[in-house]
């Protein structure tokens, strides 16, 4: 009709994402970021807190950088490989039982689904319906039984080379001004990148987790100065001590 307001079309709702953290990828890289970041910067400055010259400072920053990616991507690499191979046995277990003892393994599933508050007629239909397939029961039996995704076990691979760059990345920041300089002007700058850099991994990690990122970046800040001005403190008074 003239005159008549077209229909509004409905709200879409946002889409709805969820990010990829199975593989073990994103917890190594960010968190190796962080551990690259403040275990090198404290290296750094405990060692410039004895002023035993930059040539020292540069040898004990490139030490700390090739000894912890290496390290943590070798440690990152073997923790994940156990741990999917634990799932793994864990799942050739549940195989053989519901070859051997499906209705033993039909009444564990409809005890779990009947605990959590579903109609037992309900939950036998979706037992059943779940046991008629042997993948999807096995799939089923992980996920309620034993409590992980088999589809999902991680890769040690990934996480390991996820591991080695970001702990790379993070230890080369404090040491570049160690690398074009020296002395006061190089501890500042380290300083400075070391801060800078905790509370960019810190609004990161806020954004990422859905916290607040003003106080997850306050929190980085916090751990990255503590761990810094403890080893520097430490380097300057064993430096003393020694008279060096």
């Amino acid at each position: 009709m003239a005159g008549q307001q077209p229909l509004e079309e409905p709200e879409q709702p946002d889409e709805h994402h969820h990010r990829d953290l199975s593989g073990g990828g994103f917890r190594a890289a960010v968190f190796g970021l962080s551990d690259g970041l403040v275990t090198n910067v404290s290296l750094i400055l405990g060692v410039a807190g004895a002023h035993p010259g930059g040539p020292f400072v540069r040898l004990a920053g490139v030490a700390g950088l090739v000894a912890g990616a290496f390290s943590m991507s070798a440690g990152e690499f073997v923790s994940v490989r156990a741990q999917s191979e634990l799932m793994m046995r864990e799942l050739e277990v549940e195989r053989s039982a519901l070859r051997r003892w499906p209705k033993d393994e039909r009444n564990e599933l409809l005890a779990i689904y009947e605990r959590r508050g579903i109609d037992r007629a309900v939950a036998e239909e979706m037992v059943d319906e779940v046991m008629s397939d042997p993948e999807l029961a096995l799939q089923t039996h992980a996920r309620e039984e034993l409590g992980f995704d088999p589809d999902a076990t991680g890769s040690p691979v990934q996480a390991s080379i996820s591991s080695f760059f970001s702990i790379a990345m993070g230890a080369v920041l404090p040491l570049i001004p160690w690398l074009v300089g020296s002395g006061t002007a190089a501890t500042i700058g380290s300083v400075v990148i070391g801060l800078v850099t905790a509370a960019a991994v810190g609004w990161l990690l806020g954004h990422m987790t859905g916290r607040s990122r003003w106080r997850t970046a306050l929190r980085q800040v916090v751990v990255a100065a503590v761990a810094a001005g403890v080893t520097y403190g430490i380097g300057r008074a064993v430096g003393l001590g020694t008279g060096t």
